[in-house]
């Protein structure tokens, strides 16, 4: 590779950075809070200071391959819209995505997550 760009930093116009490994989504899901709404499921464990990081995960109870990528692609345009400028740095989080994630309102999806985010104590 050549150039000076870090490849561990996020996409431009990517709201953070990324949870990859087993171990960092066990790891959200044995110590974080958990918050569950109708369109997703988080799960939020403190992370690097100042240093937001996202996981997303759809497992396989939600319908098929093509469900489930439609509700991931969902969750991760619900985030890229509501994260910046929110304050929740120094978190990992991890969201999960349910029945509904594929087929609930967009604006009700970007609600849940909100919502979620002020339940497990993220933000205000």
């Amino acid at each position: 590779m050549s150039g000076s760009a870090d490849p561990a930093a996020p996409h431009a116009g990517a709201p953070a950075g990324r949870l990859k490994k087993r171990r960092e989504f066990l790891r959200a899901a044995s110590r974080g809070k958990r918050a569950a709404r109708p369109g997703l499921v988080l799960q939020a464990v403190a992370g690097e200071p100042g240093r937001l990081r996202l996981g997303f995960t759809v497992t396989k109870k939600v319908g098929n391959a093509v469900v489930r990528n439609r509700a991931r692609r969902r969750l991760k345009e619900a985030a890229r819209l509501t994260m910046p400028g929110l304050g929740a740095e120094g978190w990992d989080l991890v969201l999960i995505g349910r029945d509904a994630t594929g087929t609930r309102p967009f604006a009700q999806l970007i609600e849940d997550l909100r919502g979620a985010l002020r339940q497990a104590g993220v933000v205000r």
